[in-house]
């Protein structure tokens, strides 16, 4: 939702709910000041229509009451739009707690911690630990790229970004047109889903490799956003997560533990190396260059050379 609209929706509600009488929408519209810029009366009254079956689609009452003059008024009464006691046992505000407490990042640190003063007063007691019953476990979700919050924002506003992207075999990043649909942490690192528009197609990228700034784009999304965006499942898919193939590789001892948590077979070569077999899957030269001089590729004869090759396109850039 546009930061104008949202702030004309919440003007329109107070005036609604900070009446005692019915306001006529000429009383409405001099209340609130959006409207006032509307321009011709046609273009109010769209507006305004809008504007009340959106609140009212988000759970606010709002009454049309008409007077002995024949004139139509509206109102929200508060206690129509009164929300009834939250009521939470203990465990399900030591739930709610922890969830507030997951966050690591400024921006949603703040609000989190908002999160937590309206649950203590719902119910949960100051002297509760959200953590008691997990001591064992405290959990964080640690956000350092700076593209996370505005393509958080854009994901749930619908707009456009562009940003510049560098692949894992690209020695410079390069303009990314998306339409983002949905973020997701996997494995310590946080996935854009979206649309790309210069190649037509749905793609995942990994925050940390977008360089620069995410600028915003005012135009409509072109693509449909599915009911289901599968982003872990994409970037397990790249990852060998569901490989039904091996691959056997040396990675130097002390390195690549990763790579060594995927192992389904380990074996001491000696003189500082180790021979690996892992899962083999679409996208794994991809990942192999990452761990550079500490891995070598034995086999099969494909991936070996698809690991080489995005090693020299990067020692070409």
């Amino acid at each position: 939702m546009a930061i104008a609209k949202a702030e004309r929706l919440m003007n329109l509600a107070l005036c609604l709910l900070g009446t005692r009488r019915p306001l006529s929408k000429r009383e409405l519209r001099e209340s609130v000041e959006a409207y006032l810029e509307a321009g011709s009366d046609d273009s109010f009254n769209r507006m305004f229509e809008r504007d009340k079956d959106d609140l009212r689609e988000l759970g606010l009452v709002i009454e049309t009451v008409e007077s002995l003059d024949g004139e139509i008024g509206y109102l929200a009464r508060r206690d129509s739009n009164r929300l009834p006691p939250i009521t939470l046992d203990a465990e399900e505000a030591a739930a709610l707690g922890l969830a507030a407490k997951v966050w690591q990042q400024a921006r949603l640190a703040g609000a989190a911690s908002g999160a937590l003063q309206k649950l203590r007063a719902a119910g949960l007691p100051e002297d509760v630990d959200p953590y008691e019953a997990h001591s064992a476990l405290e959990p964080r979700i640690p956000v350092h790229e700076a593209a996370f919050e505005p393509l958080m924002l854009a994901c749930r506003d619908r707009r456009p970004v562009v940003f510049d992207y560098r692949k894992a075999n690209a020695a410079q990043p390069e303009p990314r047109h998306v339409e983002p649909w949905a973020l997701e942490c996997w494995r310590g690192h946080w996935y854009l889903a979206g649309f790309d528009r210069d190649r037509g197609a749905e793609r995942v990228f990994r925050l940390s490799r977008i360089t620069g700034k995410v600028r915003s784009r005012g135009s409509r999304f072109t693509a449909p956003v599915p009911d289901v965006v599968t982003v872990r499942e994409t970037v397990a898919s790249w990852a060998g997560e569901s490989a039904d193939r091996s691959a056997l590789i040396r990675l130097r001892a002390g390195a690549g533990y990763p790579l060594r948590a995927k192992a389904t077979g380990v074996r001491e070569l000696g003189d500082g190396w180790d021979e690996l077999e892992i899962p083999y899957g679409h996208g794994l030269d991809a990942w192999l260059v990452e761990f550079g001089p500490d891995v070598v590729v034995l086999e099969p004869a494909e991936l070996r050379a698809d690991v080489v090759d995005r090693l020299r396109a990067v020692a070409k850039g």
